[in-house]
């Protein structure tokens, strides 16, 4: 890895300032902030006996950074609308809208500018491709959550390459609605549902003009909810993956424009900080840095002619790493985390509901398979009784679970998944969005120009001159 970072350099530092970017890599971590990053790189390096060493990750090996503010033009604290909005125009909105100014007026994305001059335009993302990131470079509307008219807009953009998990509600919130997958057919989108299918379309003699990717389902229009793959530490075999989606999409747009623009988004990370789920964000992380590699490659191909770019619309979660006065870090007791908060509330809400009564040997047992818990970490007596405190309350259902963002968990779950992170000295403020700064990272063509602290309304113009 060391070796990496010194060819990037010396690759860097040889382009001219007055390159002009053929090909554009917008990598958007959602959530992300430099605690998330530290964190990752600091948990795989405890991994390997270094607990106060770090394993880079891509983004922090580009030889340029800086940070970015991301307040919106409203709220101290952004949503994803407005800042998403923002990254993809230039212009701070209020909370809560896609791709409109403040007085309601229609916003000119990058993506859009682009498209009109004839650059090939790729949205790829870990959520749905109609969710408020993504939306931002193509749709416009007063309400982030329209998602079947926000998917209606994608439909008709005519953007040449679509990655991610799929519509939220393909035929409506009531389904009640023409399906979105056949509207966007009928607009001259080829859907490939799944990797073995995109790898097929790839594959072929003639590719199609444009291509949607979401992950596989038995009937998208009837069964599947496309609000996001599935995260990384829960991943199984068949589930598709960010770093698939970009292995398909980069060669799909290289054949077929002589200048693109790819918008590659790591949503998962802001759905595990919504959940302050330590382990399941650092994961997310790297599932984000793995993909950054298939771009990295093409620029050490055309380093003259390309712009890997990194940032962040806002952090989530006020992730700290150290934590209640404590000096040390254990951040490698998260290795015996084997699932998500997700998948760790399913499976105490199935407990509840195959048995009427569970026994406190039963909780243990989840905890000790999924946690680690007087296995691999070591729970003290207070801690033990906290928790069948917590699961007498939940027997007599006088216990709440814990409303995040994007899942109710179980209180279980939770509790277990905040003792882990207490363990391991990993700290939370909060289930939302924060002011943090976030990081910013670039690599090739005008890069330099990102150093040092912006603005979120910087980075559009900034990229506008990488190109001109």
């Amino acid at each position: 890895m060391k070796h990496f970072g010194i060819l990037v350099a010396l690759l860097a530092i040889s382009i001219s300032a007055y390159a002009q970017a053929k090909y554009v890599f917008y990598f958007i971590g959602d959530g992300i902030g430099t605690n998330q990053i530290l964190g990752a790189e600091m948990y795989r390096s405890a991994l390997q006996g270094e607990p106060l060493g770090r394993i880079q990750t891509y983004m922090t090996q580009l030889p340029y950074s800086g940070q970015m503010y991301t307040h919106s033009a409203t709220n101290g604290v952004t949503d994803s609308g407005a800042a998403g909005t923002c990254l993809a125009t230039g212009i701070k909105t209020r909370n809560g809208i896609i791709g409109l100014g403040m007085k309601g007026d229609t916003l000119l994305s990058i993506t859009d500018e682009l498209k009109a001059k004839g650059w090939g335009i790729g949205i790829i993302t870990t959520v749905g491709i109609d969710h408020a990131t993504p939306s931002s470079f193509y749709a416009h509307s007063d309400d982030r959550n329209n998602y079947y008219q926000i998917g209606q807009q994608l439909c008709k953009s005519d953007y040449d390459f679509v990655g991610g998990a799929g519509f939220h509600h393909p035929r409506g919130y009531h389904s009640d609605k023409p399906c979105l997958y056949g509207i966007a057919e009928a607009e001259g989108y080829q859907i490939a549902y799944g990797y073995p299918q995109a790898q097929s379309v790839l594959a072929s003699d003639s590719l199609p003009n444009k291509l949607i990717m979401v992950q596989a389902a038995d009937s998208f229009c009837h069964k599947h909810h496309g609000s996001n793959l599935r995260y990384s530490i829960d991943r199984k075999e068949g589930d598709l993956s960010l770093s698939e989606i970009v292995q398909i999409g980069i060669p799909f747009m290289s054949r077929q424009h002589e200048r693109f623009f790819m918008m590659i988004e790591g949503g998962m990370i802001d759905y595990a900080c919504h959940g302050n789920d330590g382990r399941t964000a650092i994961e997310e992380v790297w599932d984000m840095s793995d993909a950054m590699k298939y771009a990295l490659d093409f620029y050490h191909s055309h380093p003259e002619e390309t712009l890997i770019l990194v940032v962040a619309d806002h952090e989530s979660g006020g992730m700290s790493i150290g934590r209640d006065g404590d000096y040390t870090l254990h951040l490698d007791l998260l290795q015996y985390q084997q699932c998500s908060s997700w998948v760790l509330s399913d499976l105490f809400s199935a407990l509840f509901k195959t048995k009427s009564t569970p026994t406190w040997q039963d909780v243990q047992a989840i905890y000790r398979t999924q946690l680690g818990f007087w296995e691999g970490v070591e729970i003290s007596a207070a801690e033990e009784k906290e928790l069948k405190e917590l699961y007498l309350s939940a027997i007599s259902n006088t216990g709440k679970d814990t409303h995040t963002m994007y899942k109710t968990i179980h209180q279980l779950g939770d509790a277990g998944i905040r003792l882990l992170n207490k363990k391991a000295r990993v700290g939370w403020t909060s289930h939302s969005h924060t002011a943090h700064a976030v990081p910013v990272f670039a690599i090739g063509v005008g890069a330099e120009r990102f150093s040092g602290w912006h603005d979120n309304t910087e980075i559009v113009p900034l990229i506008r001159k990488a190109i001109e």
